[in-house]
């Protein structure tokens, strides 16, 4: 009989600790990634009443708590605004690590990022992955964001997307600048200035950067076909020949190769008059609008020439040494045209003392496949696209993650970089992991030791950003769980109050 009363308080102690569990399970209905216990009895071992072996003769002594295991199926997600909350699509637990190196594993994801820098749950703890901007991006370490910043880039291609009015009087220009940036970061202006020339259908085409004029380019003129297409590319050299009774010499620079082109190749010829200080044009080789000014006289008089009337000097002769009357100089104009190409851009030397393109030499992308459209049609000159790589730097504006878990920056610069990855652990034996409260479990010889791969890789669940895990309480199950709890009390108190009743009974017996 005194079995029966130590086997109904065994039952009211199990059922009271049931119903721990459940109380725990309830109480953490809307904790973040909390993963639900459930408790297991045990029978105690049996005792013979024939004081042998006989398994027949067998009463039970009651039960015991066998075990309380943690549940880890998985929670339901909730959206959230914040993209560094994070949530595991299958197994795994992120890692975190404590101000003194001790490593913790939760699904709990509300991560921000600290004042140091670094993406941290809400007890401040670091969270652990690669750091995929600096330091070695192999190495599972805390995860700074600290001093991320996008280095600048230098320009190295433009690209101008135009149509220039094939009605444009000849002499008049067109421009189209853009930003561009240097290896510094620091901003310019590319300017392409397009001038029509006295042929039918041409264009030249001269480059400044910051105002200063390039010095040299593969190319110097376009070509439009009859439909206002871009037919080729050409580029226009000048020879002097100089005939003189005396010792008259004429160095010439050409200035603006693309201005120099006419349908025919022509010849000018400039004749010295009976004043010294008189030169005329015998022969305008079909520069209709040419005019040239006369620098000051003596041995470093300089002829400039402006082949379309619009002003600027095309081509430039210093003048030295003597000259006589009807000594000439004689201009053979050359062109050559060939398929549209890209062009390459060269320009001295930066003031910053950095950098742009290649050298200073920067490409215009005008036959590419990325090349912009240029055109010749009967209608207003206007810019219609104008693109460049390279950029300045940036600071972190905003966080994105993907499923990967890889932690992608947009910068204010409007660049983005990968800046780290997530890494997550997954356990041999997740259920003997220990519980160390704030949503934290910790490693024991029971679980094995963690296996740390990257998200999505080696059986390891997707990350989910902007997505928390919640509990996994099912409460229905709880509250029926409850019930059976609550009656398997009650009834375990019944088996000790009505012991005692048959023990009254007993101790009556001698009356």
């Amino acid at each position: 009989m005194g079995s029966s009363l130590y086997a109904g308080i065994s039952g009211l102690t199990a059922s009271s600790k049931q119903m721990d569990v459940i109380g725990n399970n309830i109480a953490n209905v809307n904790t973040i990634g909390f993963r639900a216990g459930k408790i297991q009895f045990a029978d105690i071992l049996s005792q013979s009443i024939t004081g042998g072996s006989s398994t027949f003769m067998q009463v039970g002594r009651g039960v015991a708590i066998s075990d309380v295991s943690t549940q880890f199926s998985p929670g339901s997600f909730e959206t959230t605004a914040n993209a560094t909350d994070l949530s595991i699509d299958g197994d795994g637990f992120f890692i975190v690590e404590d101000a003194d190196g001790g490593l913790y594993y939760t699904r709990a994801g509300a991560f921000h990022v600290d004042s140091d820098g670094y993406l941290v749950d809400v007890n401040g703890y670091k969270v652990q992955g690669y750091n995929l901007l600096s330091g070695d991006p192999n190495t599972v370490t805390d995860i700074s964001l600290s001093d991320v910043q996008s280095a600048p880039v230098a320009t190295t291609t433009v690209s101008v997307g135009a149509n220039l009015d094939s009605a444009t009087a000849t002499g008049d220009v067109f421009n189209a600048a853009q930003t561009v940036y240097d290896s510094q970061g620091e901003t310019h202006t590319l300017k392409m200035k397009f001038q029509k020339t006295e042929g039918n259908g041409y264009w030249s085409c001269q480059s400044y950067l910051d105002n200063g004029e390039a010095t040299a380019q593969t190319s110097y003129g376009l070509v439009f076909d009859s439909n206002g297409e871009l037919s080729s590319i050409y580029n226009a050299t000048a020879t002097p020949t100089v005939t003189t009774a005396g010792t008259g010499t004429a160095v010439m620079t050409v200035n603006n190769q693309g201005q120099m082109y006419l349908d025919a190749a022509p010849n000018i010829v400039l004749t010295r008059g009976a004043d010294a200080n008189t030169w005329t044009i015998t022969d305008d080789g079909g520069y209709t609008n040419m005019s040239f000014t006369l620098g000051a006289v003596g041995t470093d008089d300089e002829i400039a020439i402006d082949l379309d009337g619009a002003g600027g000097a095309d081509l430039t002769f210093a003048l030295a040494n003597v000259w006589g009357n009807t000594d000439t100089i004689e201009i053979a104009i050359n062109q050559t045209e060939v398929n549209p190409a890209d062009v390459s851009l060269t320009f001295g030397a930066l003031a910053n003392g950095a950098t742009i393109g290649s050298s200073n030499v920067v490409t215009w992308d005008l036959a590419g496949t990325t090349a912009q459209s240029l055109t010749g049609y009967a209608s207003t000159s206007v810019v219609k696209a104008l693109t460049h790589d390279g950029y300045a730097s940036g600071v972190l504006k905003s966080l994105s993650v993907t499923a990967e878990g890889i932690l992608s920056g947009f910068f204010t610069n409007g660049q983005t970089a990968d800046i780290g990855q997530i890494v997550l652990a997954d356990f041999s034996n997740p259920w003997g992991l220990k519980r160390m409260g704030n949503n934290l479990f910790g490693e024991t010889v029971t679980s094995g030791a963690a296996v740390q791969n990257k998200p999505g890789s080696a059986g390891m669940g997707d990350i989910n950003p902007n997505s928390l895990e919640m509990s996994n309480t099912d409460i229905a199950t709880e509250f029926i769980n409850m019930i059976t709890a609550q009656r398997a009390y009650q009834a375990s108190a019944k088996v000790v109050t009505t012991t005692d009743t048959m023990m009254a009974e007993l101790m009556n017996i001698k009356r």
